[in-house]
């Protein structure tokens, strides 16, 4: 099976070098708008073979598009006119916009998918093994996928070892936008707070593993994330209103020395663990 990878940063090339593993199951040939991420996909064997050449993409046997949430929009319009055998599989985080946008000629080639898991590294250097095993797949509207489609992607997933959960794009969006999307802002925030009041010297010095936790994902792209807040923008002002509403509660409880209520909260925030 010939399955073309277009975006060769973090999430395809591990799904390349995944894939790789089993041997000639797969041919894997990668796309990818970035000459230097081109020549080090294939010093680091996350694809067979690279393409500069888009149709010979769209003669893949499955695409694969892990490119940010925009691009995938724009790229849909160039797959037009596809073998109804095509699979296409985006890994977008946000699902509707996309959803909405896919040309109604090739809705049943596609799954659409966000899999939950990644670093805030990219590029091709950031791949890793094992970044898909054992965390979830989500797959959104299923029902407007072929039959096919659907078979070949579940195939796929299960050999990455992905647990697949079926949800609707807008549901979807919204429980991102809590768990993904609003984390990410927070630690852009607290990054930003903490440079806006502090020295490099006193951050090197002081910052402990709280800190860096709770910061990590600030290292995140901001040219993938911007497209992710624009398209999931009404379901993240919603996340930061209530993620406000606890700090300004918090703040209050601080404010008017209310301890008692204040290890309350804390305790509730405690038991949030006891469901992950």
């Amino acid at each position: 099976m010939n399955i073309g990878i277009v975006g060769l940063g973090l999430m395809g090339g591990s799904l390349g070098l995944a894939l790789k593993k089993f041997g000639n199951k797969y041919h894997i040939i990668g796309y990818d708008h970035n000459p230097s991420h081109q020549k080090e996909a294939l010093l680091l064997n996350l694809v067979d073979e690279i393409s500069e050449d888009f149709e010979q993409i769209k003669s893949c046997d499955v695409i694969i598009l892990a490119i940010p949430v925009d691009a995938i929009i724009k790229t849909a319009q160039q797959l037009q006119n596809l073998p109804n055998s095509t699979t296409i599989i985006d890994l977008g985080s946000s699902k509707a916009k996309i959803d909405e946008n896919i040309p109604p000629l090739i809705r049943h080639n596609f799954v659409t998918a966000h899999p939950m898991t990644g670093t805030e590294k990219f590029g091709p250097t950031a791949a890793v093994e094992g970044l898909y095993e054992n965390k979830t797949m989500v797959i959104c509207n299923p029902e407007k996928s072929g039959e096919l489609q659907r078979d070949i992607a579940l195939k796929l997933f299960e050999d990455l070892h992905a647990k697949v959960v079926f949800m609707d794009a807008k549901e979807h969006d919204r429980h991102a936008a809590f768990i993904s999307h609003m984390p990410h802002a927070v630690s852009y925030a607290i990054a930003n707070s903490v440079l806006e009041q502090e020295d490099a010297q006193n951050i090197v010095a002081l910052a402990g593993g709280g800190f860096k936790s709770m910061s990590r994902i600030a290292k995140s792209s901001p040219n993938m994330w911007e497209d992710i807040f624009r398209q999931n923008k009404e379901n993240l002002l919603e996340s930061i209103e209530s993620f406000n509403k606890e700090m300004h509660y918090c703040q209050t409880l601080l404010q008017e020395e209310r301890w008692e209520e204040l290890h309350a909260w804390m305790l509730k925030a405690n038991t949030l663990h006891d469901i992950l």
